[in-house]
């Protein structure tokens, strides 16, 4: 039975691929910080909790213990001025992490990434696995220093380094869906009148390929993870919200979508809450992205449940 270590799995995507993997025959050790996982899966034979740092190496042997393979979730979103932190958190702590998984004989490691980290791609010309992007976002320059630093210590190391570019996660329950539907609801969501392609996966699917990564020999290097469908940001949203009898989002300009990301993070960092709202989300959230996923069906998932967002409709 192998053994397979979540970072973040008290975070969204980390908790979802937690649940998904809970009744398989492996065993899992949940890295948390904070914040706690259910109840359900720390009462599980199968399942172990720790409560580690990444800023603390010295807080990482015990939960990599025997472990075969790391899938790296863990971060820091919805916080004000990530251009402060995520150089550190997305980056030294990564190494951090690094360093005790090569002493504990971690034999692959999986780091959740996105396509963003190209720059610009489209389905006419999507990523395709390339570390040669000048991306302009923080969240995706950090993101690219990870996979740099990953691919780096493969050279140095016995372990199988994969990086999962995962286009954005779709469904009831993942936070961002869900807070574009409350703003949505309340007649709030705008969103820029420049359209964007984004490429999208199904939560289902997104845990079917990871899951995928993990248990199947052999695997290493870049994969793109997305549906079948093309489709801008704009059409999607306006899709999902009508879905669920919510309200179309407002067209707006660029600098009143701004302006109130810089008001999130202001009331963020005088009160010390969460900002589902930042500029640098904005920059991110600008630039199309869609990844060749070629190598996701020729290696981990030949069949999707759902091809295209409209098909997993129910899913919202």
């Amino acid at each position: 039975m192998i053994k397979v270590a979540i970072t973040g799995a008290a975070g969204n995507l980390g908790g979802l691929l937690a649940d998904a993997m809970k009744e398989l025959d492996v065993n899992l050790n949940l890295l948390t910080y904070r914040r706690d996982v259910p109840d359900d899966l720390k009462q599980r034979s199968n399942i172990n909790v720790f409560k580690v740092d990444l800023a603390e190496p010295e807080t990482l042997p015990d939960a990599l213990e025997g472990v075969d393979t790391i899938v790296h979730f863990a971060g820091i979103l919805f916080k004000a001025n990530p251009e402060k932190f995520l150089p550190v958190t997305n980056t030294r702590y990564f190494r951090n992490l690094l360093d005790v998984a090569v002493n504990q004989k971690v034999k692959r490691i999986i780091l959740i990434s996105f396509p963003h980290v190209e720059g610009e791609c489209t389905p006419e010309n999507p990523a395709r696995g390339s570390l040669d992007g000048n991306p302009e976002s923080m969240h995706a320059r950090t993101r690219l220093e990870e996979e740099k630093l990953l691919f780096q210590y493969e050279k140095g190391y016995s372990f199988e380094a994969v990086s999962l570019r995962v286009g954005m996660v779709y469904g009831r329950g993942i936070l961002m869906i869900d807070a574009a539907q409350w703003f949505a609801r309340h007649w709030l969501l705008g969103v820029w009148r420049k359209p964007t392609y984004i490429h999208l996966i199904s939560k289902t699917d997104f845990t079917d390929a990871v899951i995928a990564a993990i248990v199947k020999p052999d695997i290493r290097g870049i994969y793109h993870i997305g549906d079948e469908g093309m489709q801008t940001l704009q059409q999607f949203l306006d899709d999902i919200t009508v879905y669920r009898k919510n309200h179309k989002p407002w067209r707006m300009p660029v600098w009143m979508i701004m302006t109130a990301a810089r008001c999130f993070e202001l009331f963020s960092a005088v009160f010390g809450t969460r900002s589902p709202l930042t500029v640098d989300f904005i920059k991110i959230g600008m630039v199309s992205y869609y990844g060749d996923t070629k190598r996701m069906r020729e290696e981990l998932l030949p069949h999707l449940k759902y091809k295209t967002y409209r098909e997993g409709m129910e899913l919202f």
